[in-house]
């Protein structure tokens, strides 16, 4: 009786957090985001069951234990589209809070601000390189 109380508050408790992070995906507009710039807006019901069995398929690595006999260049691959994904939000997310518009009038730049964003983003490309294959952290 006792596991299946766990079973269904296990069951609950990843609806709750599942519709959490959908609802920040849509309240970011990161899906509409991607959709804009890749003109596919055609092809929305793609986009649905990618992001469902990537939710799946990312339930099922995080609970449970077991290893994949895959070469290193899909890791590699892997790891980039996951690195766009995550670029993706955090670049919804800072249109959302206005980061860098409020940075750039306040410290009075005017010109280059896309420079900015493209050295942001080669320092986190360069850190996580030095953190994944020279083992810092």
């Amino acid at each position: 009786m006792g596991q299946i109380v766990v079973t269904i508050i296990g069951f609950s408790s990843g609806f709750l957090v599942a519709g959490g992070v959908a609802a920040l995906m849509v309240g970011l507009g990161i899906i509409t985001r991607f959709i804009g710039i890749s003109h596919t807006a055609g092809e929305i019901l793609w986009y649905e069951d990618a992001i469902l069995l990537g939710t799946i398929a990312g339930t099922i690595v995080t609970v449970f234990d077991f290893g994949l006999a895959i070469g290193s260049w899909i890791l590699a691959v892997a790891g980039i589209f996951i690195g766009i994904f995550v670029g993706g939000w955090i670049m919804a997310l800072e249109e959302v809070v206005n980061i860098f518009p409020i940075y750039s009038r306040r410290l009075g730049i005017t010109k280059g601000v896309s420079w900015i964003v493209i050295a942001l983003a080669a320092g986190k490309i360069v850190g996580n390189l030095l953190y994944f294959f020279r083992h810092f952290g």
